[in-house]
């Protein structure tokens, strides 16, 4: 995947470069300026990037690019968007409110922090804004909490919708710092906790995100976004999934899918896609596709429901797409 560019490079990786690598990066601001003013983030500089050419929706051959500092809710309106990616759109009008959604940019998006209530109060031990102080959630309320790719130092939910759906539909990220330029599959990008759950992806200091291209596909175009959550707007996930399909006549020829709401990151379910392909899209299919969904859940006191709810997501987003068709 070539980095896409909607600039110069080198007035970006100059201003980067000048920036630092102890500073915070202010797009959107709906997730910094929250977490500075409950002392949860302290950088040492903050940057404004909004006036750096990283704006820009365009598609081409190679696919859909977007600029890290478009806003949610210029992307989720997009002519070509909703008509050949329309999983996407559906995601960013499924987040947050209609005022965040204003204000909030792409790259933002993908790089904004847990809701883990134990994680925004200084006054609690959370290894991830404090390493090697505990994980709260572990015996605390963890009904929101993720069952996949959890480890003893952290059970945080992944935040963002639309990262499942890019997750889904094979994205590539684009990132700047003062070394140059690099290209990375957004799949890739995001870590496991593991034993350091501080570390979150693979961006390094002093890097910037400057924008992502989904590549073309024979599913986007037929592809959904389900988000279950406890009430209709301005919530998280409990459950997600972003299920994308290629069909041949009534025959599912290939698929993408991804969770979100469960897991420490996007989560992708290849034994899903490969229970599917081949097969005729049927309840009885879906149903027995979807078994293998929360496969290594390790559920927690209060969030034994979600592999359960997770394969009912998982089933109702195929029904929609087949009856879609």
């Amino acid at each position: 995947m070539r980095a896409y560019t909607f600039t110069q490079p080198r007035a970006v990786r100059e201003a980067v470069t000048q920036a630092g690598t102890d500073t915070a990066f202010l797009a959107g601001g709906t997730t910094l300026v929250d977490l500075m003013k409950l002392d949860v983030m302290t950088p040492a500089r903050v940057v404004d990037i909004n006036r750096l050419p990283l704006r820009g929706i365009k598609l081409d051959r190679d696919g859909l690019h977007i600029g890290a500092l478009e806003r949610m809710s210029d992307v989720a309106a997009d002519r070509n968007v909703r008509r050949d990616y329309p999983m996407i759109a559906q995601a960013l009008q499924l987040s947050a409110s209609a005022q965040l959604r204003n204000m909030a940019s792409i790259g933002g998006n993908l790089l904004q922090r847990t809701r883990c209530g134990y994680f925004r109060d200084v006054s609690t031990p959370c290894n991830k804004r404090e390493p090697g102080t505990g994980c709260a959630a572990l015996t605390g309320i963890n009904r929101t909490h993720a069952i996949l790719g959890t480890s003893d130092a952290c059970v945080a939910t992944h935040p963002s919708d639309l990262a499942v759906a890019l997750v889904a539909l094979g994205t590539h990220v684009h990132l700047v710092s003062g070394r140059g330029t690099r290209t990375v599959p957004l799949d890739g990008f995001y870590a496991l906790p593991g034993s350091t759950p501080d570390v979150e992806n693979v961006l390094r200091p002093g890097e910037l995100i400057t924008g992502i291209t989904v590549p073309r596909s024979m599913w986007a175009a037929n592809s959904v976004y389900l988000k279950i959550r406890d009430r209709q707007s301005y919530e998280f996930a409990l459950t997600s999934a972003a299920v994308a399909i290629e069909w041949r006549g009534r025959t599912i020829r290939s698929a993408r899918i991804a969770a979100g709401g469960v897991g420490t990151k996007p989560w992708r379910l290849p034994a899903v896609e490969r229970a599917l392909t081949g097969r005729p899209a049927t309840p009885d299919v879906f149903e027995s596709a979807v078994r293998t969904a929360a496969d290594g859940a390790r559920p927690l006191p209060h969030n034994g429901f979600k592999p359960a709810l997770l394969r009912r997501t998982l089933v109702r987003a195929l029904t929609v797409l087949a009856e879609s068709r």
